[in-house]
């Protein structure tokens, strides 16, 4: 048997994902697994055991891209396709693609495309999204493994990471704080670059600690500006990572301070301690899933609105003050 899932798309989506995907292997041992997933998020399915067998995805909103990604599925005579996205073109891709049984819940429309077609529901109330997705295979009648996420790395990737880290002038004898003071999703989840700088201060000034900042290549003017806001300018990765790369130097670090972003996840897969500053989304749904975490939010009139970029006074993400910050900070560095 052939089974072919299609991830989430987004980093955070898919790390939420991975236990219903280990879920999986444990109904169909015997089978033969691929992921369908986009170039951004492979690095996430490496392990130490053998290599995922990935299909990589294209722009699926363009219909010759779409097609063509469906007559390579469709060459491959996967058995079973099993959806973790909610798009319509998600699952007129299997269906293109000649797959028999096409699983996923019903959304967008797409329930003629699926051969089981759940029903959506409204989660109950504080249900992380993990169990969004554990859900689906509960719903199928498959049994689901613990909700227990964690990504791992070899002992070489540490050992490159510290080589990383010293190139970089890290100093190993202090402790490694790494700021990720973007957000893919829109400004609205963003605390402001100069709370994030005078919070970098303190944990220079207060802790001893090394300042290591990343983001995506959009957000190198983001980190330049929190770095050229401090005495002791950190080191700024933003833009010059792979995740495979920022995995590894995640896993060296003491804590990461982040806003609700998918490397707040990545470090909380590795039991890397963080600290997440929330907005306008719900950190019972999204938020860190295990410990070491504490998450910062503030009760106001307007959350949740799920805005990309407030409208308003930002009052969600303003009412964390840097001080209450480095507590947090501080209780995880001692």
């Amino acid at each position: 048997m052939k089974i072919v899932v299609r991830t989430p798309n987004w980093i955070g989506d898919v790390i939420l994902a991975l236990p219903a995907i280990e879920s999986l292997k444990i109904n169909f041992p015997q089978a033969e697994i691929w992921l369908a997933a986009h170039e951004w998020v492979k690095d996430l399915f490496v392990s130490e055991g053998s290599p995922p067998k990935i299909i990589p995805l294209g722009r699926l909103n363009r219909l010759k891209t779409l097609r063509a990604t469906a007559e390579k599925l469709k060459g491959s005579g996967f058995d079973i396709g099993l959806l973790m996205t909610n798009s319509f073109a998600s699952a007129l891709l299997f269906y293109l693609a000649g797959i028999p049984e096409r699983w996923g819940y019903r959304r967008d429309g797409r329930g003629f495309l699926l051969s089981k077609g759940i029903l959506w529901k409204e989660p109950l109330e504080g249900s992380h999204h993990v169990h969004y997705y554990l859900g689906l295979l509960e719903s199928l009648g498959l049994q689901t493994a613990s909700p227990e996420i964690r990504l791992s790395l070899t002992a070489e990737e540490k050992d490159q990471a510290r080589q990383e880290l010293v190139a970089l002038g890290v100093d190993p004898k202090k402790p490694l704080v790494i700021l990720n003071p973007g957000a893919a999703y829109g400004p609205a989840k963003r605390w402001p670059a100069a709370r994030f700088a005078e919070l970098a201060g303190m944990l220079q000034g207060r802790k001893n600690a090394e300042i290591l900042i990343t983001g995506l290549p959009a957000e190198t003017a983001l980190a330049e500006s929190i770095a050229a806001a401090l005495p002791a300018k950190p080191k700024s990765l933003a833009g010059k990572t792979s995740l495979r790369r920022l995995l590894r130097i995640m896993s060296q670090s003491a804590l990461l301070v982040t806003n609700d972003t998918g490397p707040m996840h990545m470090a909380n897969a590795l039991r890397v301690p963080v600290v997440a500053m929330f907005g306008p989304t719900d950190p019972k749904i999204t938020g860190p899933f295990h410990q070491p975490s504490a998450v910062l939010k503030k009760d106001v009139p307007c959350w949740p609105c799920q805005y990309k970029s407030c409208p308003y006074d930002h009052r969600c993400m303003t009412k964390i003050s840097p001080e209450e910050a480095y507590q947090a900070c501080a209780a995880f560095l001692g």
